[in-house]
């Protein structure tokens, strides 16, 4: 357990089908020198005894059981306790490649790097035992420098490489002495690596694809209803506006990959409107879509916004016309789909 170079912090709730695999691929690495922090939450099922079978036999994990309070709390435990000069951070539900570790370690090593950024695959089951993988691959970077981070950061947010913890080697010592922790908000992955970025120096991007996430629970974060989404949306704009003050990037690929973003995520809060758990009366539902349409900040980003698709320009033209029963229209289609269709959905998605 001496020179440990990645501690491993993994929260684990209610994932007993997964976490074993979960375990076993970090077990797999070819990178021998961690230590696993895995942190039951308070799970209601087998997973925390699971966790306790695997740090028997291995004297590298280290399981932390505490009263449920989240995945934030959760992992800021873990990051209090961690003495590896790097750490990663694992879902428990996912799977990685036996070379992620030792690749990443690596290429942090080799440019004094505060951060390393890899791509990803999402495994989508659509079936049991049948799933569609869609591959998430950024280019090969190297950044020195804050500005040369900061001109390129529109292309990284959108391959999707800025929001989660799980593609990312952090520089533990930059971690614990700006004290960044996990905030108990929901998703709050995306508010962390924001603070991480906001003034990083040294980042390394590599192509190379290392972490299977994986779509297949039904109570999952991305699956399930979420109220207050459209809110929760709003928060996240004000927060990417901001850093791009803070930055002083204000070019027009930058700004385009703003609204784009913002349009995408309004149509997805209209989805997650027609979910049949939503409590709104088809009247509130369309008066809230009324709102949200004819809000400055909407019109201001489809405005902005260069759709790269011919099914994006379909999904942006009622937006674009502020027509509340076309939106809704579509956000049923896309519902339904889906719902029955996954993969097709995932394709569609995969290619807007």
């Amino acid at each position: 357990m001496e020179n440990i170079k990645i501690s491993i912090i993994m929260p684990v709730y209610k994932v007993e089908k997964y976490v074993a695999k979960a375990i076993r691929s970090i077990q797999a690495q070819t990178l021998h020198e961690f230590e696993f922090l895995i942190v039951d939450d308070g799970s209601p099922d087998k997973s925390g005894a699971i966790c306790d079978q695997y740090a028997r036999r291995d004297p590298r994990i280290k399981v932390i059981h505490k009263e449920n309070g989240g995945a934030p709390g959760a992992r800021n435990i873990a990051i209090d306790m961690a003495t590896g000069k790097y750490i990663y951070f694992l879902d428990a539900d996912d799977w990685t490649e036996p070379m992620m570790l030792k690749k990443m370690y690596n290429l942090a090593e080799r440019e004094k790097a505060q951060l390393v950024i890899a791509g990803f695959y999402i495994d989508t089951y659509y079936k049991p035992n049948k799933f569609i993988t869609t591959n998430y691959i950024p280019q090969n970077n190297v950044y020195k420098s804050k500005e040369e981070f900061r001109k390129d950061a529109y292309k990284l947010f959108d391959k999707n490489m800025l929001y989660s913890p799980w593609n990312k080697l952090y520089l533990a010592s930059y971690i614990k002495e700006n004290k960044f922790y996990f905030p108990d908000t929901l998703w709050d992955d995306f508010p962390f690596n924001l603070r991480i970025i906001r003034d990083i120096e040294r980042v390394v991007v590599t192509s190379e694809q290392y972490y299977h996430f994986l779509r297949a629970r039904s109570e999952s974060e991305t699956a399930k209803y979420i109220p207050q989404m459209y809110e929760k949306r709003e928060e996240e704009h004000d927060w990417i506006l901001e850093l791009y003050r803070y930055w002083r990037v204000q070019d027009t690929a930058s700004k385009e990959m703003i609204a784009r973003r913002y349009i995408d995520r309004l149509i997805g809060c209209v989805e997650n409107m027609m979910n049949p758990k939503c409590a709104l009366t088809k009247i509130q539902k369309e008066e809230q879509i009324k709102e949200m349409l004819n809000s400055k900040r909407t019109q201001k980003c489809i405005r902005v916004a260069r759709p790269k698709s011919i099914y994006t320009r379909i999904m942006y033209l009622p937006v674009k016309m502020k027509k509340t029963d076309g939106v809704i229209a579509e956000a049923k289609v896309i519902s339904f789909v889906k719902k029955r269709l996954l993969r097709l959905f995932v394709i569609l998605k995969t290619n807007r």
